[in-house]
């Protein structure tokens, strides 16, 4: 007995040492560099004991049992354990970067979803790509980083839009996506890019959540929010440089120019213009005259964010500030922006989300991308003209046939342009997150968008010398638009686990209404004839024809949705989705349309047949297939409308009044969009490889085509009329894309990132029924017709002429070939030989064909991003390849200036087979042709940046936590054949998109910048 009763205490005993508890405590740091991590989950594995860092990344556990295992968790770094065996309170626990679980969850649309579960085509673009870029606006960081996005400027002056297509131009109206701004309807130019935090880009069905304004693709941006439990964070970046023209056009010095003209006038019978030519030397070269260098660009950005446990916040504001390389301030643009985002967990189910953003700029610009604009003037007036006279005026261009009555002294047309455009705009939306049962959330979100703008425009009394551009009274033309819109969502989303298999279901509804007005009116007799004084209150002059406007809209929408997501196991994935949409764009029996997708994948890699195959290590096919649709078209097109000008004999005078505008078709209905999608993600070697491939077809159904011809009795003619808008056409684009990433950390000092995407495209038109089986756009010179179309069996946009085969050596040649009179003259040796396409013996209207496409056949990006110790170096660049482009900004009158590649023209038989000869008399050269059609494929280098971070142990000295300084170039250069200054250029026109009118060129910006983080 006395035996048991010291085996009893033995156990007693031990069973007291086993069960012995520690406490510990220390900080929790960034094993990169050696900075503490507020905000880390450290958890008593298996329980649900355990504690936060505080600011400063310290924290403390007591009565830890012997053995217990700690879990130290954050997002974006990999999970640390400790084991606990003694008691310890300077624990220091360092974790490491895990940039996969950066890119775990991605937002889809009322949701997100881990990546790996993903079934659509997504792409993402997160904050460190922004802030190696450094984009003005932030579409320029989705060119070449995104496969399948195509990138285009309007204009390369500050503040000009651009265009974004994804996978291709499917239509002829509206082809811009949608953004979404953390939830709500929002414009991503207007943005701040150091407010982003990431943008994701919905690309297939995926998007067909969205409905009727998904058909373009989707843009989901989420902003930058503050962190639990961190406190303060300042940052300050700020970036001052200066642009230059990235490329300057050969043109002919002026004795180079006084030869040609005299060889010009010759040829043509007639006196030499040019009797010596010896003392013209180089002459003037415009485009240096009108062309800056050393054209300044700043912007300042700070931030603030931080949180507790229940309060985060990020406020910020920026200012950018960018003159023109063309005309300086005369072409400036300014924008600040101001944000407030604040997350608040009211209580453990209720959450409050609020996000505010104010936008302000102001815009000046210059009559550009067309005939009279300031390139345009630079490029065509002759280089032996001086910009200023003996008396220090500018110089009058003469007022000759030679020169017609639209080339005038660019200088002058830039002193004497005087305009102004300012914008406000406050955005934003108010969220709530209510956590009803375990597994259903509720959420609620208003988002809105208020804007308004003013506009004015001073047109100075002036003469040019008979020019058309000559201004016999001054007037002021000004505008006021409001515009506003707000979105309210409301949606359920609930979870369940059933064993292995996981449903996510999403049921909402989203209300939209887009109203606003403008007004715009012009007064005439500005006082002083001055800028100063250009206000319609202090004119004095009236005018017998209307001199002024107004217009208003309300549209709505009114739609539900719905998404089921499942998978089991997470291998097998499946998604359904529809959505109802009804919008007051269309008629009484079209209003309403239905959007359903469904998305599918399966992860292979987790299947027990796949193996342990260490150079695979995931697998994931998936497909996709919806219809999403597309309302982008005028307001009321369903009706006709008194918005059309007349004037009217009454009572034996003539009265200003009203008649119809756009006919109208009650038949109106959605465009539609119906996608198809194939894709593979692979991982492999230790994930330091990523895949992505997919094969689509977009095709789409329904094209709202504006202007379709009818019959003159409806008098659609009239000034204001037009005829209506119709479905009556089908595009289909269908593609490869493909993108490998290459991520590898070498050593503690080196790392390296290497990113290649490609995309392959093929856009068709399928069908045309407007009554002649095309559809025409754009110009090119003046009075010829059209020089581009859609038509069935073509690429939209293709260009449309005549097809050329050198130059006449001789009069034989001449003689032998079908006649070329029909185009406007006889031709002669050295005159552009065109090609009877339909062998029918003359060459004619009838053989204008197929001459080349604007839509590249291949885009591709390749990015390039190393890290060595404390420096940093990245290259981004984009390839366009097999896109045509139309050389339109030479004016053809004989006296205009040209490029030089006229210098290896036809000067008799054997000289040349390209260039034909130059003469005064009637030819045929410039009817358009392939002649004026070039190849614009090229490689940018878009970005490379070189940069600098101080030694965190040395910047903690003066408490500053990052202390970066950097240097940087924006488009470094341009490798291409094009003669024009930006063969990527566009004017945003699927139909005519791909013609020169003379592209302000896209400034190369030098840059030298400071990121500091308190």
């Amino acid at each position: 007995m006395k035996s048991n009763y010291l085996l009893i205490i033995f156990l007693f005993l031990s069973s007291f040492g086993f069960a012995q508890s520690f406490d510990i405590g220390g900080t929790v740091t960034e094993k990169s560099s050696g900075l503490s991590i507020p905000g880390v989950n450290v958890q008593i594995k298996n329980t649900n004991k355990g504690v936060s860092t505080d600011f400063d990344g310290k924290f403390s556990l007591k009565g830890i049992s012997s053995g217990s295992v700690v879990v130290f968790t954050f997002i974006g770094y990999k999970t640390f354990e400790y084991k606990v065996t003694t008691s310890i309170n300077s624990l220091n626990i360092s974790m490491q970067d895990d940039a996969k679980a950066l890119d775990e969850v991605v937002v889809i649309g009322y949701g997100s979803q881990k990546r790996r579960e993903i079934t659509g085509a997504v792409s993402v673009v997160d904050s460190k790509t922004l802030e190696i870029l450094k984009p003005v606006k932030i579409e320029q960081a989705l060119q070449g980083t995104v496969s399948g996005v195509n990138v285009t400027t309007q204009s390369g002056s500050p503040g000009a839009a651009l265009d974004i297509r994804i996978r291709g131009i499917a239509t002829n109206g509206e082809n811009r996506p949608t953004t979404i701004i953390d939830g709500y309807v929002g414009e991503l130019g207007l943005l701040n890019p150091n407010d982003i935090e990431s943008i994701t880009v919905l690309k297939d069905a995926q998007a067909a959540i969205y409905g009727t304004i998904g058909a373009n693709g989707v843009i989901l941006v989420t902003t930058k929010s503050g962190k639990k439990n961190s406190k303060s964070r300042i940052s300050y970046n700020t970036y001052t440089g200066f642009q230059e023209a990235s490329k300057n056009l050969n043109l002919l010095n002026a004795t180079e120019y006084a030869l040609l003209l005299n060889e010009s006038y010759a040829n043509g019978g007639r006196a030499l213009p040019y009797t010596n030519v010896s003392g013209l030397g180089k002459g003037t070269n415009w485009q240096k005259e009108v062309m800056s260098t050393s054209v300044p660009i700043i912007n300042h950005d700070l931030s603030i964010s931080g949180g507790s446990d229940k309060v985060t916040y990020a406020v910020s504001g920026s200012h950018l500030d960018q003159e023109g390389i063309v005309g300086q301030k005369k072409s400036g643009f300014l924008r600040n922006t101001a944000r407030v985002a604040l997350n608040a967990d009211v209580s453990d189910k209720l959450k409050l989300k609020t996000n505010v953003i104010y936008t302000y700029f102001n815009r000046k610009t210059l009559n550009e991308n067309g005939l009279g604009s300031v390139l345009f003037n630079a490029l065509n007036i002759p280089s032996t003209l001086s910009p200023y006279d003996t008396n220090n005026e500018l110089t009058l261009v003469p007022n000759t046939t030679g020169l017609g009555n639209e080339i005038i002294n660019p200088l002058a047309q830039i002193a004497n342009t005087n305009n102004d455009y300012s914008f406000k705009k406050l955005n934003g939306n108010f969220g709530l997150e209510y956590k009803l049962i375990d597994g259903l959330l509720l959420a609620s979100s208003m988002g809105f968008n208020t804007s308004n703008s003013k506009s004015r425009d001073f047109a100075k009394q002036i003469s040019y010398g008979g020019k058309v551009f000559d201004v016999v009274r001054s007037s002021v033309t000004q505008g006021a638009v409001n515009d506003n819109n707000y979105s309210f969502d409301a949606f359920a989303t609930y979870t369940k686990k059933i064993a292995d298999h996981n449903f996510v279901t999403t049921l909402g509804n989203t209300i939209f209404k887009e109203w606003g007005n403008g007004l715009f009116a012009t007064g005439y007799d500005v006082p002083n004839n001055s800028w100063d004084y250009a206000d319609i209150s202090l004119t004095t002059g009236i005018l017998d024809a209307k001199t002024n406007s107004a217009y208003a809209y309300d549209e709505r929408r009114l739609s539900y949705f719905g998404r089921m997501q499942y998978d089991f196991k997470g291998k097998y994935l499946v998604s359904a989705m529809l959505r109802r949409d009804a919008s007051t764009k269309f008629g009484p029996g079209n209003k309403v349309g239905y959007f359903p997708s469904f998305t599918a994948g399966w992860v292979i890699s987790d299947e027990g047949f796949f193996g342990e195959d260490k150079k695979i290590n995931f697998m994931k096919l998936r497909a996709s297939y919806g219809t999403l649709g597309n309302d982008q078209i005028p307001n009321n097109g369903y009706v006709s409308l008194l918005s059309g000008e007349a004037t009217y004999v009454f009572d034996g005078s003539l009265v200003n009044g009203t008649a119809a505008g756009q006919i109208a078709n009650p038949n109106l209905k959605w465009e539609e969009a119906r996608k198809f999608d194939v894709g593979l993600d692979l991982k492999l070697f230790n994930d330091k490889v990523s895949i992505v491939t997919d094969y689509f077809i977009d095709t789409r159904k329904d094209l709202l085509i504006p202007n379709i011809p009818v019959s003159g009795i409806t008098g659609n003619y009239a000034p204001g009329a037009s005829a209506p808008t119709v479905n009556a056409g089908t595009v289909r684009n269908s593609g490869v894309e493909f993108s490998i990433d290459y991520k590898n950390k070498f050593s503690e000092n080196f790392n390296m990132s290497l990113g290649y995407n490609v995309t392959f495209l093929e856009n068709e038109v399928l069908e045309v029924n407007n009554g002649t089986g095309f559809i025409e756009g754009g110009a090119f010179g003046v009075g010829q017709p059209s020089p581009s179309r859609m038509q069935v069996g073509l690429p939209i946009g293709y260009f449309y002429g005549y097809k050329t085969d050198g130059v006449f050596q001789n009069q034989a040649e001449v003689a032998a070939h079908p006649s070329q009179v029909a185009l406007g003259a006889n031709a002669a040796p050295g005159d552009i030989r065109f090609e009877d396409v339909n062998n029918d013996g003359v060459i004619d209207s009838n053989d204008r064909t197929n001459l080349g496409n604007p839509i590249p056949t291949a885009t591709m990006g390749f990015n390039l991003q190393m890290n060595y110790k404390n420096l940093d170096f990245a290259v981004y660049t984009f390839a366009s390849v097999g896109n045509d482009m139309v050389r339109n900004y030479e004016r053809t009158l004989s006296d205009a200036n040209r490029l030089n590649y006229v210098l290896d023209r036809w000067t008799g038989e054997g000289t040349s087979t390209s260039a034909p000869r130059v003469t005064t008399g009637a030819t045929a050269n410039n009817v358009f042709s392939d002649y004026f059609v070039e190849d614009a494929s090229y490689l940018r280098i878009q970005n490379i940046q070189l940069g600098y971070t101080l030694n965190p142990t040395i910047s903690e000295v003066a408490k500053i936590t990052k202390l970066r300084l950097y240097a940087g170039v924006n488009n470094l250069y341009t490798f291409t054949k094009y003669k024009g200054f930006d063969p990527g250029a566009s004017n945003g026109n699927p139909i005519g998109g791909g013609i020169d009118y003379g592209f302000y060129p896209v400034p190369r910006t030098f840059l030298l910048g400071l990121n500091i983080n308190f």
